[in-house]
């Protein structure tokens, strides 16, 4: 994890799921997957769109050529779990790369957190895949 991510992960955690700097006014979830070549349980802060009582999450690795490691986790596990505010969560990851769905999430993701438009579209012709995250209830 890098030292961004700890700094990150620590005050999420001290302050009920709020933090400041570059998340703040933004909704962070915790995301905690296993890696699908190491195994080993990974834990990255990311911001969400709320829609419904899932959690949609974008796959923009700051506009990267390359999607961002969690995401390829994500895409191999069955489940993964997620701190929101005091609260963890087992949820179902459903990938989104085309179509209605993903193209109205995106819309609406960008509406909330502008910067992937303006600044991370700017610095890659691809297209950013959403994941949905169902809560499973367990």
């Amino acid at each position: 994890m890098s030292e961004f991510n700890d700094a990150v992960i620590a005050e999420f955690r001290a302050n009920k799921g709020v933090v400041g700097g570059f998340f703040a006014n933004a909704t962070v979830l915790l995301l905690h997957v296993k890696g699908r070549r190491t195994g080993r349980d990974l834990v990255t802060p990311l911001l969400y769109l709320a829609d419904g009582d899932d959690y949609v999450l974008l796959g923009s690795n700051g506009g990267a050529p390359r999607e961002p490691l969690w995401f390829g986790n994500v895409e191999a596990a069955d489940t993964v779990r997620i701190e929101v505010g005091e609260r963890t969560i087992t949820a179902k990851p459903v990938v989104l790369r085309e179509g209605a769905e993903r193209d109205a999430l995106y819309s609406r993701f960008v509406e909330y957190w502008p910067d992937a438009r303006d600044k991370y579209e700017q610095n890659t012709d691809r297209t950013f895949p959403l994941v949905r995250l169902v809560p499973t209830g367990e």
